[in-house]
């Protein structure tokens, strides 16, 4: 996996991340990350940071030392000092003015923008005399418009390009002084490094599929072993468009901030694109499924990210989680709002109470809140607790409560309560619960009223929230 550290870790980058797993452990290979930062001015140690604790987070772990790309800049340069001197690249001193007059005419003309090779074969005059005017030149590959590239590719099967659909004589370096080579390109690089690496096969998505086509004529010049190459689908949004960050969320680090769990997020990225073999559940974790994992499987279509999918399997892994592991995710975000536990029994309880409505881990920040701060009253809860029987009700309670130790406070005695108010107040059982739950809630919703109750007690908070309507 060959990530670019110019951004957080995006959500399709971590899908192919995670095939490229799957497939090593399925055929017993090595995992392999190298961190493609030779775009110096965008890369940055923070997004490196971000790539590692994403596949980290995600149960993706690789195999040996990550390979940092820049630090083999000179071994880059030398293969293109190679690829000069065997006649398989040249200097190009068109200015950008000349590439975009160039472009334009091809535009008007109704033609595909395309290098014209126009300095492919300069004389030693004409390159002396662009020199003497101080231009600095690109170094560029040569393609032949005639040549046929053809792989077979382990999802979408025979693939071939023609040379004369890729642009021209493809840029392998930036501008620099005559005398020198500038920086190294993309498609140079991954090639020296694939090649160096010892990369048997390469997983990535289709958007490189004219890539691949350029980067097997470099390994043909060089005389190197090709490796196999799959290309996986796209990922869509449900309007059939390109994944983006204009829909909101695409980076592994905002998904986990919005509270979905590493174990859906895997499960779901497996899904994206692969189909599961019959007899297998879609619910499963990836080292379960590592072993079947197979490309014959994975998709040629672009797969459409659905969020109703992704928040299904979340909630399934959240209402698996014990208690105490459900506990261990949610405790740091309660002292984050400064909410503290007053001990680790009381905890649990109320993790079993909330932990089945629960999609997203943040849903549990969302529905304790109300034990732990004194709500606001909704339009609902106002008018439940404007009906003059509320008031009545609610005095009724408080002066029982009273009579009881706050600590020892159980179940049996919030059911016991309900009934004697229902019974001496000569009101309804449902008129009794709302104005509890109004008083407690500040609203007619939520989790079980007795269980909820008695949690409030152990702060004596159920005493606070009643004495303020009476």
């Amino acid at each position: 996996m060959a990530p670019s550290p110019t951004g957080t870790l995006h959500l399709g980058t971590a899908r192919t991340a995670l095939f490229n797993w799957l497939f090593a452990k399925k055929e017993g290979g090595t995992f392999l990350l190298r961190i493609e930062d030779t775009d110096i001015e965008r890369s940055k140690e923070e997004y490196i940071k971000n790539i590692y604790e994403g596949l980290q987070w995600l149960g993706i772990n690789w195999d040996e030392s990550p390979t940092i790309q820049s630090e083999r800049v000179n071994e880059h340069k030398q293969i293109i000092k190679t690829l000069i001197d065997e006649g398989f690249a040249y200097k190009c001193y068109a200015s950008e003015n000349e590439l975009d007059e160039m472009r334009e005419t091809q535009k008007k003309n109704g033609l595909a923008p395309k290098y014209d090779n126009r300095h492919r074969n300069l004389t030693p005059e004409q390159e002396a005399e662009f020199i003497n005017a101080g231009r600095e030149p690109v170094i560029r590959f040569k393609i032949s418009d005639q040549k046929l590239i053809s792989w077979n590719d382990l999802i979408r099967g025979k693939m071939t390009w023609s040379g004369k659909d890729l642009g021209g004589d493809m840029v392998i370096a930036r501008r620099a002084p005559a005398n020198s080579i500038g920086d190294p390109l993309y498609n140079l690089v991954v090639v020296a490094d694939d090649s160096a690496m010892q990369i048997s096969h390469v997983i990535r998505g289709e958007d490189h599929l004219a890539n691949t086509a350029k980067q097997i004529l470099l390994y043909e010049a060089l005389n190197l072993n090709i490796p196999v190459f799959a290309h996986t689908p796209l990922i869509l949004n449900s309007e059939g468009k390109k994944l983006s960050k204009r829909d909101g969320v695409t980076s592994i680090s905002e998904f986990k901030k919005m509270g979905y769990t590493s174990e859906a997020m895997a499960n779901y990225m497996t899904l994206l694109g692969w189909s599961v073999p019959e007899g297998i559940n879609e619910r499963f974790k990836i080292s379960e499924i590592s072993d079947i994992f197979s490309f014959k499987k994975v998709n040629k279509a672009s797969a459409k990210f659905d969020w109703d999918k992704l928040n299904w399997l979340n909630s399934q892994v959240i209402h698996e989680m014990s208690a105490q592991t459900l506990l261990e995710n949610l405790d740091p975000l309660f002292k984050e709002n400064g909410w503290y536990l007053p001990n680790q029994e009381w905890g649990l309880h109320l993790v079993n109470l909330i932990g089945p409505s629960m999609v997203l881990i943040n849903d549990g920040v969302n529905q304790s809140k109300p034990f732990f701060e004194e709500p606001e009253l909704s339009n609902e809860g106002k008018k439940q607790l404007g009906i003059k029987e509320s008031k009545v009700i609610l005095k009724f309670i408080l002066e029982k409560l009273e009579n009881l130790d706050a600590a020892l406070f159980s179940k049996d005695d919030a059911v016991d309560l309900i009934k004697h108010a229902t019974k001496d107040c000569n009101v309804k059982k449902g008129l009794v619960m709302k104005s509890i739950r109004a008083a407690l809630f500040g609203t007619l919703n939520g989790p079980d009223l007795i269980q909820s109750w008695v949690l409030l007690s152990r702060f004596s908070k159920d005493r606070t929230r009643i004495s303020r309507f009476i």
